[in-house]
């Protein structure tokens, strides 16, 4: 149930996930006008200028090659980006306190600006033009011509062939100036278009709207503006020069061009096919990238061919790929020997991109493309780049957490302006001659479970009253409800014995037992404290869930069947699920030869029974309910197999307008919880979304929410798993036990897997709805269905 609470230093670091998540910058790509560790001066002769910020140093310091020459580039300090234009070329100094330029003819230094106390971020160089912005405020800062204007700030800036754009802060919209008229065509393009990124060529620029499309505009002589077909957020990177366009498959590094006109394919030289890059950047005819395997600068293009007797290698030393920073990385992870590359001075953090703000409410975004371009666990990597999701994924945060809610709320609850209302008028709403044991004792109890304190009050509750009556689920339930004596549950349990126990938790103990009519019954017994606030704490989880029970009444909810209160003894009778729980299946050594266990479709029905009772409880119970402890081991099976979600002590209501937040102390399970709840204490539904996204990946991957990696540490399964799905990688997750999928099965857990990876994302905003994840994992069962049917026996 309840965990410990994290310690103030893990606390600190998911505060620190989540601003920087929600506030950081767009996605970053590089192009001829915006600033990288690699950078091109270039001249209409073809004498090109390479330049990179050399690994490995103790300052970050530019290394250039030309004409056959290195050159070491000075002052001798560390550098966080550079970018070239026509005959020159500017760098950023670590944290942004000057701006060097150098002429690629004598690579004598001109600082065009200093200052300590306004420091400047995104360099960008156009053919002749230098620009950055503040890094608090910015506004744009410009040399060689003027700046955007007074009072307009931006999130993001680039420099082309005599004009700059940048995305505004207050609209993401696109606004450019400069002395050429093609930057204001390309705003005019651009319109009201809201982007997250944009970049510069010549006389074109291209970007990445909201919702993850890559679109050109500007100039189209040549094709550059000609967007091969793409999935959203594909491509992480861009690079753009005179006439084509290049940018870098997100999933594997490697880097597809456009435009270029009847000179196309020398953009797309064999030198680069299949080679995975971090960074690219581009001189007017030509393109230089930054390989991932050894960090050298590689160039190509028709530009390039005429250039100096290298070939396409450039002998630099390596280069770092990113900047090397004093923060924590933590969100998006460091790149493999960061220390080493920045000399301990420093790591460097993996580019940044923005959480995958996809419109899960709509059907094509998990894939809904025909079967044939559905990729394959095993395809070849021509195959594999097909994939649906392209997103980089922000590792899940894995959360502990101390004590349980104190007050819950009643989910029949009608407040009339009398919060000390019996609960029998204000829980279950039925007329007083129809009362149930379980009103009686509430009633007596004189409970009335209230919303937490700081949540948004219940409106309208004669109509919300009036709902709960018409649904009839109430009453159905309630008469059926018993009220036990401890006698009657001793008995049937031989005095709680210990041959008879059959789980346990931080609650208290769960025992089997048969009643008089036959049927078979789990009794939950909640331990006795005697503590005060232990025993109220207690006492609120009791009340609340049988009363939550009490008007739930769905086949993939466990069955409720009475209780028992007897002084200090609280005890919940339950159907008996004969089959246990999920996380029994998966993680006990006693289960290894179940079916559930060796069945790929088994597994996916279980999956989506649970997500069918997590739906039916946001959006067809009145009014909602938002569980607050989805897990592997609330998931119980019946004789059947079907999954029942359990154990509702935390539960709560959600107010009747769903838009309005729920404020209240997070609870919940190490590994499962919400980062974004934990961090905050904002409650929503999407909270349940993300403890049914660990299950899932519980689910593919036969590991715990929380289990010990190779090093002997722990580590989250979100954290592990998101990467390899985000590569799409899936077969390098699956349990071996469950074997390889059959073909009928492939599409289908990779379908589950990309769920499982949306359902993680770690802001609540990015996540599906559960019926969105229903209608998928729907999908996905159909897709084995094609197979011969499973044979399901019951663990010895």
């Amino acid at each position: 149930m309840n965990s410990p609470a994290f310690p103030s230093t893990t606390i600190t670091l998911i505060i620190i996930i989540i601003i920087l998540t929600i506030f950081s910058c767009p996605q970053h790509v590089i192009s001829l006008g915006s600033g990288s560790t690699i950078a091109v001066g270039y001249t209409p002769d073809s004498t090109h200028t390479v330049c990179g910020i050399i690994a490995s140093k103790l300052t970050q310091r530019i290394q250039c090659y030309k004409n056959g020459l290195i050159i070491s580039i000075q002052p001798d300090i560390s550098y966080e980006s550079i970018s070239g234009g026509v005959g020159y070329f500017c760098g950023l100094q670590s944290g942004g306190l000057s701006v060097i330029c150098w002429d690629t003819t004598s690579f004598q230094a001109k600082r065009i600006y200093y200052s300590k106390d306004n420091p400047l971020k995104r360099l960008t160089v156009g053919n002749y033009q230098v620009c950055a912005l503040h890094f608090t405020s910015g506004v744009a800062l410009c040399w060689r011509f003027p700046a955007s204007g007074e009072g307009w700030k931006f999130q993001g800036i680039t420099s082309g062939a005599g004009f700059s754009c940048g995305i505004l802060k207050n609209n993401s919209r696109v606004h450019c100036w400069g002395g050429s008229e093609i930057g204001a065509e390309i705003e005019r393009q651009f319109g009201s278009l809201p982007m997250l990124s944009l970049i510069a060529g010549e006389s074109h620029a291209c970007g990445v709207t909201k919702t993850g499309n890559l679109i050109c505009k500007g100039s189209n002589v040549a094709g550059q503006l000609n967007v091969p077909s793409h999935y959203a957020f594909e491509f992480s990177r861009l690079a753009l020069g005179a006439n084509h366009s290049c940018g870098i498959r997100r999933k594997n590094g490697v880097i597809v061009c456009w435009g270029g006109g009847s000179r196309k394919s020398e953009f797309s030289s064999n030198v680069v096919n299949e080679v995975s890059f971090e960074n690219i950047v581009a001189g007017l005819d030509f393109t230089c990238g930054l390989t991932t395997k050894d960090l050298s600068i590689v160039c190509w293009g028709p530009g390039w061919s005429k250039d100096i007797n290298v070939g396409n290698m450039i002998p630099l030393k390596p280069v770092i790929p990113g900047p090397c920073v004093q923060m924590s990385c933590s969100v998006c992870g460091v790149y493999l020997n960061s220390g080493s590359l920045c000399a301990g001075s420093g790591n460097i953090c993996k580019l940044c991109e923005v959480e995958l703000p996809i419109p899960v409410i709509l059907p094509p975004i998990i894939p809904s493309i025909p079967a044939s371009n559905v990729p394959r666990l095993a395809s070849p990597p021509s195959r594999t780049r097909n994939r649906l999701f392209r997103a980089f994924g922000v590792v899940g945060s894995v959360g502990a957490f101390a004590g349980i809610c104190t007050i819950a709320y009643c989910l029949c609850t009608g407040f009339c302006g009398n919060v000390h209302t019996n609960v029998y008028k204000s829980v279950m709403l039925q007329p007083v001659s129809a009362r149930s044991n379980l009103e009686d004792y509430l009633a007596a109890s004189n409970s009335s479970i209230l919303p937490p304190s700081g949540s948004s009050s219940i409106k309208h509750n004669d109509s919300w009253i009036l709902r709960r009556q018409k649904s009839g689920t109430s009453s159905r339930q309630t008469e059926k409800t018993q009220n036990f004596t401890l006698s009657e549950l001793a008995s049937i349990t031989n005095n709680f014995a210990l041959q008879n126990k059959i789980g346990g938790g931080s609650f208290g103990r769960v025992y089997k037992g048969k009643l008089a009519d036959g049927r078979e019954v789990a009794i939950k017994r909640g331990e006795s404290i005697s503590r005060t606030n232990k025993f109220q704490e207690k006492e609120s989880s009791f009340i609340s869930e049988i009363a939550l029970l009490s008007c739930l009444n769905d086949k993939h909810l466990v069955g409720f069947v009475g209780f028992c209160h007897e002084n200090d003894e609280r005890l919940i009778v339950y159907e008996y699920m004969r089959n246990g729980s999920l996380h029994d299946h998966l993680h006990s050594q006693r289960n290894t030869d179940c079916s559930m266990v060796n069945s790929w479709r088994l597994r996916i029905r279980i999956a989506l029974d649970c997500a069918r009772g997590i739906e039916y409880l946001h959006s067809y119970s009145i009014p909602p309910i938002v569980h607050r402890d989805i897990k592997s081991s609330n998931i119980l099976l019946d004789e059947n197999w079907t999954a029942r979600v359990s154990d509702f002590g935390l539960s709560l209501m959600w107010p009747e307008s769903e838009d309005e937040p729920m404020y209240t102390k997070a609870v919940g399970t190490v590994g499962y919880i919400d980062p974004e709840y934990y961090v905050l204490n904002i409650l929503t539904v999407k909270s349940d979304v993300y403890g049914f996204g660990v299950v899932l990946l519980e689910l593919l991957t036969g590991k715990k929410a929380v289990f010990k990696n190779e090093g002997g540490g722990p580590l989250g399964v979100v954290e592990y798993a998101r990467p390899w799905i985000l590569a799409g990688e899936v077969e390098k997750i699956l349990d071996k036990r469950a074997g390889l999928p059959e073909m009928n099965e492939i599409e289908a857990v990779e379908l589950v897997a990309y769920t499982a990876f949306k359902c993680t994302n770690l802001q609540g905003k990015d996540r599906p709805t559960m019926s969105d994840v229903v209608a998928q994992l729907e999908k996905s069962l159909a897709l084995c269905e094609d197979g011969p049917a499973i044979v399901i026996a019951s663990p010895v």
